[in-house]
């Protein structure tokens, strides 16, 4: 069902396959040991009528990199690392050759960077802070980085937001690292100070941002907003709505559905979570007539006058740049224990635009693939293999609306150490509108790490469901409404965080594979009714659509 679109990524296990076909049948059998005809999805009939303000189901339909442009741009072509010194045998340090083509095709306006077939040692991590710069290899099985140091050695030892001995390089930074040259600089300094950086688009205080325009009342899945003043204002421009909260926090109420359950929640002690307010989200304005702006993509969430609604400026965006094919292999060292991280981290994303991955492989990573206050970004046939990573995808402090399809996270290679945790595709830190689609998990979970991300999507994932999520108390609720899993197949029949219906509110969980739950067994963090919906449960790829992404922007194009 979902092999076609997995090409590149063809599964090479005999096992892991026989057992993701087994379970797909065996969930949706009975007794005669046919496989049920596909069928409608009664949800996605509902769905169509309301896209933009369904209860359960979010709009994912423009997530990604341009709105979800099927190809990434390529720019010219305007420089050769090996002509600027890199050595293609692997025989010296390549990361200062590469590291000066990079800024020198960013300092001229942007361009593709060139890594023709060959192994790089790398004894620094790459920088990308130009908007429109892409490093491009000659495919992830022909270039090769060989990364020789960790982000603990490169830059300091980055200390946890909240004390303790914590490493955050357990879910920041990458030796390929794209993030603007300003904010880029600014956070290597407070780590260097061990001082935590605010991670985020609008400043360490997160009071220094500028207002653009207040906004008046809207609703969730409005596509245009009515503005104050509308003179600051762009057609083309990238800007941040913002939203505060209130004293009473009815806004993360808001976040998880509102109702009783969200009312009666204590959020006050949930000091992690309150301290991801206020929400941002970065967003393209696409037309201005008179006080009426239209966005790029329709409104998250209500426009309330308690939430003091507003257009502000961000960090300068890091937007147009790239990484495509090659390989990424941090030297092989053991996995360090749980949140002791040294920062071999592959490629990350922070306060990034319309920017991509694709044909990107990482090896032998602490954290694979991070998307960090990073938002409208696509991560396409990417895969993480190795010797195991604590987080093989993340995605935090509020990323929204980007996508990652086609991707795969290969089983380990070696036993995991002792201490050591295993999550999968994360998401937290009120992240939202983010899509996983057509991904094989050979290993990890859907690691809802509390935070209360909302409206996210993961469809058509084949996983053998072995990892943990993680999250503490403090950052509150695992979900907030709409997350929606769609057409999952689960290979070894445990729950945890697959089937989402007893757990999340307004959620959607259809086709997926009858699970059963383990040791890590969560419970509601709503009293109350959830109104969450389930099914098709048992019967995953027996449900149309087959990709809750796919036929969204099918369904977007006909509007």
């Amino acid at each position: 069902m979902y092999v076609k679109g997995l090409r590149f990524m063809a599964l090479s296990r005999r096992q892991f396959v026989g057992g993701a076909v087994a379970v797909a049948v065996a969930g949706g059998t009975g007794a005669t040991g046919f496989v049920p005809s596909v069928r409608s999805a009664g949800l996605w009939r509902e769905f169509e009528a309301a896209p933009y303000t369904h209860p359960q189901i979010p709009y994912v339909g423009r997530a990604g990199a341009h709105a979800g442009a099927r190809r990434a741009p390529r720019p010219p072509v305007v420089a050769n690392a090996v002509a600027h010194g890199a050595t293609p045998d692997g025989s010296t340090d390549s990361a200062p050759a590469i590291n000066r083509a990079l800024a020198e095709a960013g300092e001229r306006g942007g361009g593709t960077v060139l890594l023709p077939p060959g192994t790089y040692r790398i004894d620094d991590y790459l920088r990308i802070g130009h908007s429109g710069v892409v490093l491009r290899g000659a495919g992830s099985g022909r270039t090769t980085l060989l990364a020789t140091r960790s982000l603990t050695e490169l830059i300091g030892p980055y200390g946890s937001r909240y004390g303790g001995d914590k490493s955050s390089w357990s879910w920041a930074g990458g030796l390929i690292w794209l993030s603007p040259r300003a904010r880029h600089a600014s956070l290597t300094a407070a780590i260097r100070d061990r001082a935590w950086p605010f991670e985020g688009w609008t400043g360490n205080r997160r009071d220094e941002w500028t207002t653009l325009t207040a906004l008046r009342p809207a609703r969730r899945g409005d596509r245009s907003v009515t503005t104050e003043d509308p003179s600051g204002l762009r057609s083309g421009d990238l800007v941040v709505l913002r939203l505060a909260d209130d004293a009473g926090h009815t806004l993360l109420e808001h976040m998880a559905g509102g109702g009783p359950g969200p009312e009666a929640y204590a959020w006050d002690d949930k000091t992690k979570l309150t301290s991801y307010v206020p929400y941002e989200r970065p967003v393209r304005i696409t037309r201005i007539a008179g006080r009426e702006v239209t966005l790029e993509r329709p409104l998250p969430l209500d426009l309330r006058p308690e939430w003091d609604p507003r257009l502000v400026s961000g960090a300068e965006p890091l937007t147009d740049s790239g990484v495509v094919g090659l390989t990424l292999e941090a030297v092989e060292t053991p996995q360090s224990p749980h949140l002791l991280d040294k920062g071999y981290n592959g490629v990350t994303f922070q306060c990034a635009y319309d920017c991509w991955a694709e044909d990107v492989v990482v090896r032998h990573v602490d954290n694979g693939f991070g998307l960090v206050a990073a938002s409208a970004c696509t991560l396409r046939r990417t895969r993480v293999e190795g010797r195991g990573s604590h987080h093989p995808y993340f995605c935090r402090e509020g990323a929204h609306d980007n996508l990652v399809e086609d991707f795969r996270i290969a089983a380990r290679t070696v036993p995991a150490p002792a201490g050591t945790q295993l999550h999968g595709i994360n998401v937290e830190g009120l992240s939202s509108h983010n899509v996983w689609s057509r991904g094989v998990m050979e290993m990890g979970t859907f690691d809802t790490h509390r935070g209360m991300p909302f409206a996210n999507v993961r469809t058509e994932i084949t996983v053998e469901n072995n990892g943990r999520h993680g999250g503490d108390a403090s950052a509150g609720p695992l979900y907030g409404a709409r997350f929606a899993h769609w057409n999952v197949t689960v290979t070894n029949g445990r729950a945890g965080l697959v089937k989402i219906d007893t757990v999340a509110p307004y959620s959607a969980t259809v086709g997926i594979s009858e699970v059963r739950e383990f040791d890590q067994t969560d419970v509601p963090d709503f009293t109350g009714d959830l109104h969450a919906r389930v099914e098709a449960y048992g019967g995953p790829g027996t449900v149309r659509p087959g990709n809750l992404y796919e036929a969204q922007r099918a369904l977007s194009r006909r509007w």
